[in-house]
C-alpha cells in the first residue's frame, strides 16, 4: 500500500504532458529582412525530386516598396513538400516565406533559422539545420530555383 500511492501519483504526473500535447500545425512561415528570427531544431536525411517550376511576378507594396516575388520549385521529400517564395528588392533578398512545408516539429523549428540564414547570406549557400536535414536540403533547392528564376 505504501508504494501504490506514489505509483498512481507519478503515473498521472507522467501522463499530463501526453494529454496536453498539441501537434504542430505546419502552416506558412514568413520572415522579412527587418524581423528575422532564429531558433534551434532537429529532423532526417535527403531530398526526393522536384515537381513544379519556379515562377516570377512583380508586386507593389502598399505605397512603400516594390519588389519581385519569385516562387521556387516544389521539392517533394519523405516528410512532405517544400516550396519557398522569395521577395527581391532590386537584387537583394528582402523576404522569404514557406508556401509549403512538412507538418513536422523539427521543420517548424528549422524554418525560422533557414530564413534568417538566407537573409544574412543573400544566397542559397547556407548551412543545413542539424536534425532537419531533409527540410533544409529541400529548402535550399527550392530557394536556389527561385534565385535562378529571378536571373
Amino acid at each position: 500500500m505504501k508504494r501504490a500511492i506514489p505509483v498512481v501519483v507519478l503515473s498521472i504526473a507522467g501522463l499530463i504532458p501526453v494529454w496536453r500535447y498539441e501537434p504542430s500545425i505546419g502552416g506558412t512561415t514568413s520572415t522579412t529582412a527587418e524581423s528575422s528570427t532564429t531558433d534551434s531544431s532537429t529532423a532526417g536525411s535527403s531530398t526526393a525530386g522536384s515537381a513544379a517550376s519556379p515562377s516570377a511576378s512583380s508586386t507593389a507594396g502598399s505605397g512603400t516598396s516594390a519588389g519581385t516575388v519569385v516562387k521556387g520549385t516544389t521539392v517533394n521529400t519523405d516528410k512532405g513538400p517544400v516550396q519557398v517564395q522569395v521577395t527581391f528588392s532590386a537584387d537583394k533578398i528582402s523576404a522569404v516565406s514557406m508556401l509549403q512545408q512538412p507538418n513536422h516539429p523539427q521543420t517548424t523549428a528549422a524554418v525560422p533559422v533557414l530564413i534568417s540564414e538566407t537573409l544574412k547570406a543573400q544566397s542559397a549557400d547556407i548551412d543545413t539545420v542539424s536534425g532537419a536535414t531533409i527540410t533544409s536540403d529541400a529548402y535550399k533547392e527550392s530557394l536556389q530555383a527561385a534565385i535562378d528564376a529571378k536571373g
